[in-house]
């Protein structure tokens, strides 16, 4: 479930949310006709890594550490809500 909900009201606002969204670092894990679910994450440190672990590892401590997935710092649900006529 997504941390925050941005509701827009036009095809046009939705797109340019979603570039807004995605031109600060977020990106597109889901996409429909009326709603998009964008995930920022948390930069991993690499450079750290290697230089405490590779003496010991030869490297291979950092590479591990490259497919561990990298936690989600923030996460938007983008959603589009046609006005009704009624």
């Amino acid at each position: 479930m997504a941390n925050r909900i941005r509701r827009v009201t036009s095809q046009r606002e939705f797109e340019q949310v979603i570039d807004d969204f995605v031109t600060t670092g977020y990106k597109i894990e889901s996409r429909g006709e009326n709603n998009a679910l964008l995930k920022k994450y948390k930069k991993k440190n690499h450079g750290l890594v290697a230089l405490l672990t590779i003496w010991w590892t030869c490297g291979i401590g950092n590479l591990i550490y490259a497919f561990i997935p990298a936690k989600v710092d923030d996460e938007v649900l983008v959603k589009l809500e046609l006005p009704t006529n009624g």
